[in-house]
């Protein structure tokens, strides 16, 4: 099966793009990734490869080498270009996030919300991991219409999390961790018809993850065909849950046929 992995020239997220990655092509299925222009290289945001300050806070060591592989892979090089996808050939769509400056590119693409509300509209697997949350809260289902998660069960970055790392990190980076002025929680929450029963922001941390072996610190949420994580410490249950979506919408598309 193939699954669409928008991201954009630079500064996205290690973990959420590379464990998904590896998830589901260990189990024989191929991701293409696109890019605004068709062949664009991409690149992670680097802070999270070298450790963002004194070494902490950035990726850890397994999606650190899972991406080492993905960029030598064939299928990074020859990635589509937004305005050139075909919704239809593909059977799944994964939205990764990040927060630096370059994540804004892919955040705030017409373009992109135009072609993620024609996939939406098939009714096909959809996951979206931390800020890649907002690019379906500015997605929408028909012309002038409402966000696609108007009436879906949604995670996203949390508040508190976003906050934090700003405040630990403003001395030495700057607004770094502040993508834009508002809050990713605030906007997604906005683009909900019922933000209070909607919307779940899901056990709090700060600095425990889930593993390859250990879901205990993550934390999804499921809503039919849709999948929401908060941030790089779900990627393992993320990825996990989103091929099982995506076996499963199989499964029901042949049985429908």
């Amino acid at each position: 099966m193939r699954v669409l992995m928008p991201v954009p020239d630079r500064d996205f997220d290690v973990t959420e793009v590379a464990v998904p990655w590896r998830i589901l092509t260990a189990a024989g299925h191929r991701v293409v990734f696109a890019t605004e222009r068709a062949g664009t290289s991409p690149a992670a945001d680097p802070l999270l490869l070298s450790g963002v300050l004194f070494g902490q806070l950035g990726a850890e060591k397994e999606p650190k080498d899972f991406y080492d592989e993905l960029t030598r892979s064939r299928e990074f090089a020859a990635t589509v270009g937004w305005a050139d996808v075909k919704v239809d050939e593909y059977d799944g769509l994964i939205l990764p996030g990040g927060h630096a400056q370059g994540m804004r590119q892919y955040l705030g693409s017409e373009v992109l919300h135009q072609q993620v509300g024609r996939f939406w509209a098939l009714d096909r697997p959809v996951g979206a991991i931390c800020h890649g949350v907002l690019v379906l809260a500015r997605s929408r289902a028909g012309a002038g219409g409402r966000s696609v998660l108007a009436d879906r069960r949604t995670t996203c970055l949390p508040k508190y999390m976003e906050r934090s790392a700003y405040l630990t990190t403003a001395w030495r980076l700057g607004r770094y961790y502040r993508t834009y002025p508002a809050y990713v929680e605030d906007e997604v929450r906005a683009a909900l018809d019922d933000p209070g029963t909607l919307f779940e922001r899901g056990p709090r941390v700060l600095t425990a993850r889930g593993t390859a072996t250990d879901d205990s610190h993550a934390f999804v949420v499921q809503d039919r065909n849709y999948l929401s994580a908060r941030w790089p410490g779900d990627a393992y249950l993320f990825g996990r849950r989103f091929l099982e979506l995506l076996e499963g919408s199989a499964g029901s598309a042949a049985s429908r046929t």
